[in-house]
């Protein structure tokens, strides 16, 4: 197409086709800016698409049926649906990238944005060369949304045919019975919970006490109780020493002096920026120990015409803030008074069953000596969860003993990352409009897992005298 024949110069440059990549292509190109997309894969959509966020959760969606299959009394005479092999349900993963890729493709077309299949290397700040093309590019302003990849140590050989990370485990070729995951952050506990769907033993090795420490106490033992339900064992205050590879099994050593014997072993301990090959020290700029970039407010670098946005600038890390930040980077070039920086984002972590939690803890307001009360409510006393039978799980309102200010909202259970922003759009409402009160006189389609709102919102105005 005549369009995507590459111009010299343009106006903004976007390095990487993730989600902060293409919203902030789309935006300026909105705008009226000349902008062109740099990617050194393949497919647009970067790992968000291809490696992490959609092929795991629609990896996640098809182990959630398995086990419904699997546990409904309605289907239990057609045989047990655990055996499925894993390469089964990733074929369901697979479908949605492909679906995904093309819907994302589109989007560049209808706007006329072109995408450069090259890896791009920094000669000055307004020039990148094209490696492997010789060719150069300049921009009046960059906007590096790079992404990120799994952390590898320099000790693990992930060269191992039974060693894997968060991507390269989407192309395991058989059926693990037994699997090590190694760290029990938000993708070690998915994880976790996948393969734990599938029927295998999953030793979950976490350095720390408890499972997802950042989470309200009551939402991690919940979580450590239904991993424990499916067959995964959380081994707390216990880190790795060294991996012995042989060649149908590895063994995981402990630093308390344990050892592990598993199928496969999963790296899930942490995420790097991927900046390495930029030419960052030629314009001024280096990344930190993660290869993160430090960034201001609207997510310009120290470098003035430099941006960055998504994973590659670190917190939060979610695929939804990318989106946020992206444009916003792209707002703070093409129209500074509408860039909007990511402050707080509902945290969703997709385990069977999922989490979702926007705002204060109960210890966080504890600590901070703020008088509140607590409202639950069950799914299990819900109509909507008894027809669909996904029961596990509950509503938490944390909120103000005296204003009813909502100050935190911890969800457990099936929808949980969607039944979490009803509640984000009263938490962000401004002064007095925030307020438990809103739960109490709104009227919810019955039978909804939102009116889980409403009776949460009654047990806790039970207890304010």
């Amino acid at each position: 197409m005549a369009y995507r024949k590459q111009k010299e110069h343009y106006d903004i440059l976007v390095i990487g086709s993730g989600p902060a990549g293409e919203a902030a292509a789309m935006n300026a190109k909105k705008k009226g800016r000349s902008v062109a997309v740099i990617t050194d894969d393949a497919k647009v959509g970067g790992s968000c698409t291809h490696w992490a966020t959609i092929p795991s959760k629609a990896l996640r969606h098809s182990v959630k049926q398995v086990i419904a299959f699997n546990t409904n009394p309605m289907f239990r005479d057609f045989g047990d649906a655990r055996k499925l092999s894993f390469q089964q349900v990733l074929k369901h993963a697979d479908r949605v990238v492909f679906e995904q890729v093309q819907m994302r493709t589109d989007f560049y077309e209808r706007n006329r944005i072109p995408i450069i299949n090259a890896r791009a290397e920094f000669l000055d700040r307004h020039t990148v060369k094209l490696i492997g093309k010789r060719k150069k590019l300049s921009a009046d302003y960059f906007i590096i949304a790079t992404g990120s990849r799994p952390y590898h140590p320099p000790d693990v050989d992930f060269s191992h045919p039974l060693m894997f990370d968060s991507d390269t485990v989407l192309g395991l070729n058989h059926s693990p019975r037994k699997v090590t995951v190694i760290g029990a952050g938000v993708i070690g506990c998915e994880y976790a919970s996948i393969f734990g769907g599938l029927g295998a033993k999953v030793e979950l090795i976490n350095p720390n006490a408890s499972l997802l420490t950042f989470l309200d106490k009551e939402i991690s033992d919940a979580l450590a109780y239904h991993l424990r339900n499916v067959g995964v064992r959380s081994r707390h205050n216990e880190e790795y020493e060294k991996i012995e590879y042989h060649d149908n099994y590895i063994v995981t050593y402990l630093q308390s002096g344990k050892k592990i014997k598993s199928d496969i072993v999963l790296w899930a301990n942490g995420r790097t920026g991927n900046t390495q090959n930029m030419g960052l020290s030629k314009i001024g700029l280096s990344s930190n120990s993660r290869g993160q970039l430090s960034v201001n407010s609207c997510y310009r670098t120290k470098v003035s015409n430099i941006y960055a946005a998504g994973d590659v600038v670190g917190w939060p890390s979610l695929a939804g803030a990318a989106y946020d930040q992206g444009r916003a980077a792209s707002n703070a070039i093409v129209a500074p008074e509408e860039c909007s920086p990511v402050e707080e984002v509902a945290t969703g972590i997709y385990t069977i069953p999922e989490i979702s939690t926007l705002g204060k803890t109960e210890a966080g307001l504890t600590a901070e000596k703020i008088p509140y009360e607590v409202g639950k409510a069950f799914f299990k006393n819900t109509a909507r969860a008894q027809i669909t039978g996904e029961q596990v799980g509950m509503l938490k309102l944390i909120f103000h003993f005296e204003t009813l200010e909502i100050l935190g909202i911890h969800c457990f259970g099936d929808q949980a990352s969607e039944i979490v922003h009803i509640g984000q759009a009263i938490m962000g409402q401004p002064g007095k409009a925030n307020t438990l009160r809103y739960f109490l006189t709104t009227t919810f389609n019955y039978p909804t897992m939102a009116e889980a709102y409403r009776t949460a919102a009654l047990d806790g105005w039970n207890r304010v005298f």
